[in-house]
């Protein structure tokens, strides 16, 4: 009866393994799902026009080029302090007691988080990279100024920044959200992103899913801070810093991969 149940397993996990391969599983799932993660926005893939041209943009903006990305689900909002707690069942966040507001991290610690939460609930998650981030704070690839809007009288209503943040973080999702309805691209917290930094890439990119420099020792971050000016939250901005860097105003967001049928 043993060897008979251990090869009926055998012959299960095998017949699991040939439905992914071959595309016949077309959803991420898991057998811990965590209901407490936030949920995740679907983003149609596409080409857009990458980086900032104009006067004000900084050398590292430059050149705008297209970069094409394939679909993929983004996290509509920050990470939070009790997502944070429910995965990793400590935290040690900056800012005391408001659950509801962004965890600060470094890269590295993010990472812990998303390789807890992959064993958790068995799905590849991670962080987006330049490309994808860009093109989803800019609503889908348009031509925004910051992440739901152009216009800077209206800023206020989409972002927490140096003008109506007092100096600190605030709970995730209470200004408007892009056109993906996607909240707090600008603004509230520096996102984390994948890519090494490296302030010549934009000139040497590939067209179809960059992924940042091969070398380098800063990581980037994107969408500024509470703690920044509206110049900086701009959604083309580019910020780095040592991956192993905790600052108050650093967090991060979550990313799947499409399945590939």
């Amino acid at each position: 009866m043993k060897i008979t149940s251990l090869i009926g397993l055998s012959l299960s996990l095998s017949l699991s393994l040939l439905m992914i391969l071959s595309g016949s599983i077309t959803s991420w799932g898991g057998p811990s799902d965590l209901p407490e993660i936030s949920p995740m926005v679907p983003v149609k893939g596409g080409c857009f026009e990458m980086g900032d041209d104009s006067p004000t943009a900084t050398p590292d903006q430059k050149p705008v080029h297209q970069a094409c990305v394939k679909d993929f689900q983004i996290g509509k909002f920050l990470v939070t302090q009790k997502e944070w707690k429910t995965v990793m069942g400590k935290i040690d966040s900056q800012f005391k007691g408001c659950d509801a507001c962004a965890i600060d991290a470094s890269w590295d610690e993010a990472w812990d988080f998303i390789n807890a939460l992959r064993v958790r609930t068995e799905k590849p998650y991670r962080l987006p990279t330049e490309a994808e981030w860009e093109y989803a704070a800019r609503s889908g690839g348009k031509k925004e100024t910051w992440a739901g809007t152009s216009d800077e009288s209206k800023l206020g209503q989409y972002a927490w920044f140096s003008s109506n943040a007092g100096r600190t973080v605030h709970p995730v999702g209470e200004k408007l959200p892009n056109g993906l309805g996607l909240y707090d691209m600008s603004g509230n917290m520096w996102e984390w992103v994948m890519d090494r930094y490296g302030d010549s890439y934009y000139q040497e990119s590939p067209k179809d899913n960059p992924r940042g420099p091969v070398a380098g020792i800063f990581r980037v971050l994107r969408g500024g801070s509470w703690f920044s000016t509206g110049a900086e939250l701009q959604a083309t901005r580019r910020h780095f810093m040592p991956p192993d860097l905790h600052e108050l105003y650093s967090g991060f967001r979550l990313l799947l991969p499409a399945v590939q049928k």
